[in-house]
């Protein structure tokens, strides 16, 4: 087998940022649907992967591709592609609204 069919074999997981705290490494967590076998139910699980984000690109809440790779560590397995979208980010936080409403407040 040459080595691109061997790197176009690799598994690619698609999963949201959870982590991105520490230098080039993200916190991936990667969900599935799948379907009992017994009580055809569809059920959810997830996954936590560690992967490799060499220019530090992704940010927490992103939703990312990631690749199969040799171990890198003790954890990492996984080294990041791409963002696929970025976080979405709230117009207004819990705190700005609590303080408007009581600018509106004072003033009645």
């Amino acid at each position: 087998m040459s080595e691109t069919q061997e790197r176009n074999s690799r598994k690619v997981l698609q999963g949201v940022v959870s982590g991105a705290k520490t230098d080039k490494t993200i916190t991936v967590t990667v969900e599935r649907r799948f379907q009992h076998p017994k009580y055809r139910k569809f059920m959810r699980r997830h996954v936590k992967v560690y992967a490799h984000d060499e220019t530090n690109q992704a940010s927490e809440g992103d939703t990312v591709e990631v690749v199969e790779c040799r171990p890198l560590s003790k954890l990492k397995r996984w080294r990041f592609v791409r963002v696929v979208s970025g976080a979405v980010m709230p117009l207004e936080t819990p705190t700005d609204v609590a303080s408007s409403a009581e600018a509106s407040g004072d003033e009645a």
